[in-house]
């Protein structure tokens, strides 16, 4: 381990740390790695602005944490910024082990500014690539890294060896100072920012003032073939990706392998991660990697950021350059659906032998759970009209308690959550409707959650809905599984006629998927993880507005099926004074 860097360190956090290496080490046959994360405020200059961002080790995106399957991490986050935070390990299951998974206020309170906390990342069926990220607030905009998994010891893929890999970070830049945006815009009840650039590695390209001379570039070999690990860290949208005069192969997707899929563009949600196979096999030259927004909003909803981020493929060799890279001809446009769904429906599972999939046939729990934009009368100091944006699952508007539901699930703590989360919308309507009554509209706020029993074999619908006019794709995540994706569609979701079309014989195997835009996504998984798991839509605006909840899945009859003890220290749940969270404590129940 690297010397430790942070004098305030707690001394039961450095005896808990000891003791769970020798625990860890004894007991198992995977690696063990060790990292250092330093947050702090660093001055970047973009778009002809510098301005001081948070991030991890003085770099934009963060450092990437490289490991083989099965292997455990630990991490140990020093915060030398001026608020709390915590960090989420995107996509790692981490089997019995909520008290590392990151989530603010669900699994733990943030790490206060000036002490530091280590996170043990433990991995399991996890092969591929997928990412860690900050999970409070919106610090995930700069605080965020690769997770790169490489196959376990004495095995490789299951498609040819690439000769290098190459990781592509897609992220949001904001001109403002983005934690000032969103308490402006969560305390008066406002629209929350959208972004004025986006980033390739750090770098919004070679379309955008002043950045020329900065846009990334990765030089290739003639004749080699190179994984590009892909991910999407944007914090409110999904996004086409093409390499000019290039094809590609996807071959896996949040951490599983998938069915190859050639193509000359991909479509990614936020909060997936896709790996993708590039020969280098074009005349030797500079070629655009480039990226836009792809939007699933009404066609007169324009006020996105619609600039194409770009970094440059260049072959090595002697050769003269044209006068600019060549450019995606290939890129879909802004608005083209046709080309995301064609690209969706393509994704499948690889149901190999030596990677089998386990889709639950004999379904125990049902749920039927509508995702919706609303509003929320707005009673705070703050509010600068009578009602706010909101968002909603089954009409339940997340709000974060002041202490986290892992704690108060685990110590039988009460007055923290309740736990009638509804498995149905209080009333059923025309979902994909033009217009809502008021009963419709508005939605109420809770710190709802779901119980669920150990092994229990369970399906979701999500319905999307045009309340409000806000339909759009909502990429579901969640925490603690993979779940596998069984069928989706458009239109209200019909219970006879529907299912007839499940895929149980290689659907994708997922942490993040899109729910279409009026449209819904059926989803299954075992719950055979113990303990308390967030789940919700990974568009960050979505998010803050109250469109999660989170499962508690109780513990089996084994030690071995139930959830671990608790670290020796977790940070302490002290929000500041001025916390709009300690302010709205008394609508929570």
């Amino acid at each position: 381990m690297k010397p430790q860097k942070n004098c305030s360190i707690l001394s039961t956090q450095i005896l808990g740390f000891l003791f769970l290496i020798v625990l860890y080490t004894s007991s198992v046959a995977g690696e063990v790695h060790f990292y250092d994360f330093i947050v702090r405020e660093k001055n970047f200059t973009k778009l002809c602005l510098t301005k001081s961002i948070l991030v991890v080790n003085d770099s934009f995106p963060g450092p990437e944490i490289r490991v083989h399957k099965g292997d455990t991490v630990y991490v140990n986050v020093h915060n030398q910024g001026d608020y709390g935070l915590t960090i989420h390990w995107h996509g790692i299951k981490q089997p019995r082990n909520p008290w590392s998974d990151g989530p603010e206020y669900i699994t733990q309170c943030p790490i206060p500014p000036g002490t530091n906390f280590t996170y043990e990342v433990i991995l399991s069926t996890e092969e591929g690539t997928l990412w860690w990220h900050a999970h409070s607030e919106w610090t995930r905009a700069t605080v965020h890294g690769a997770i790169v998994i490489l196959p376990s010891a004495g095995t490789t893929y299951p498609f040819p060896q690439p000769d290098e890999d190459e990781t592509i970070i897609i992220a949001s830049w904001y001109e403002g100072d983005i934690k000032e945006l969103y308490d402006e815009a969560m305390d008066d009840g406002s629209d929350l920012p959208h972004s004025d650039a986006y980033t390739i590695n750090g770098e919004p390209g070679d379309f955008c003032a002043c950045s020329q001379e900065t846009t990334y570039r990765r030089t290739v070999d003639y004749g080699k073939t190179y994984l590009l690990r892909i991910v999407n860290a944007n914090m409110n949208a999904e996004h086409f990706f093409a390499v000019a005069e290039h094809n590609l192969t996807v071959v896996g997707l949040d951490g599983s392998y998938v069915k190859p899929i050639e193509t000359s563009y991909i479509v990614i949600s936020a909060g997936q991660v896709m790996d993708v196979l590039l020969k280098a096999n074009q005349s030797p030259g500079q070629y655009y990697m480039a990226a836009r927004q792809y939007s699933s909003e009404d066609a007169e909803v324009t006020g996105f950021d619609h600039v194409n981020v770009t970094a440059i493929l260049e072959y090595r060799g002697n050769y003269t350059y044209q006068t600019s890279p060549s450019f995606p001809t290939t890129l879909p446009m802004y608005l083209e659906s046709p080309a995301a769904i064609s690209f969706t429906n393509r994704i499948r599972s690889l149901a190999t032998p030596e990677y089998p999939i386990d889709v639950p046939l004999n379904v125990t729990t049902k749920m039927f759970i509508t995702a919706s934009m609303n509003d929320l009368t707005c009673t705070h100091p703050g509010c600068e009209t009578t009602e706010q944006i909101s968002s909603s699952l089954n009409n339940v508007s997340w709000i974060n308690p002041t202490s986290d539901v892992l704690q108060a699930y685990y110590r039988n703590i009460s007055g923290v959550y309740t736990s009638d989360f509804p498995d149905q919308p209080p009333t059923f309507y025309n979902f994909t409707a033009e217009t809502f009554v008021d009963d419709i509209v508005f939605t109420v706020q809770g710190t709802k959650v779901k119980m669920l029993n150990y092994n229990e074999s369970v399906q979701i619908v999500f319905q999307g809905t045009n309340v409000m006019k806000g339909s759009v794709n909502h990429p579901m995540h969640m925490h603690g599984y993979s779940f596998y994706v069984v069928g989706f569609g458009y239109g209200n979701y019909d219970d006879e006629a529907d299912p007839k079309g499940f895929n149980f014989v290689d659907p994708p195997k997922v942490t993040t998927f899109a729910v279409p835009k009026n449209g819904w996504l059926a989803i299954r998984f075992t719950a055979s993880n113990p303990g308390v798991w967030f789940w919700h839509c990974h568009l960050e605006r979505h998010l803050s507005w109250g469109m999660d909840t989170a499962f508690i899945v109780k513990n089996g009859s084994t030690t071995e099926t139930s959830i671990r003890p608790p670290p020796l220290y977790m940070p302490p749940c002290e929000p500041h004074l001025n916390s709009r969270i300690k302010n709205s404590y008394e609508i929570i129940l």
